[in-house]
């Protein structure tokens, strides 16, 4: 996770929803994006 860009991060979090990836994989990239504290200002409709 350290080698992804905070932009990076988002992109995949959003397309890991987008495509409905395993719940656990999602669940870690959130917990990246909390430990970065990054929050997602537009959600893919």
């Amino acid at each position: 996770m350290k080698y992804l860009s905070d932009q990076m991060l988002i992109e995949v979090y959003q397309r890991a929803v987008d495509l409905q990836l395993d719940p656990a994989f999602i669940e870690l990239l959130c917990a990246e994006m909390e430990r970065r504290n990054l929050r997602i200002t537009q959600v893919s409709a």
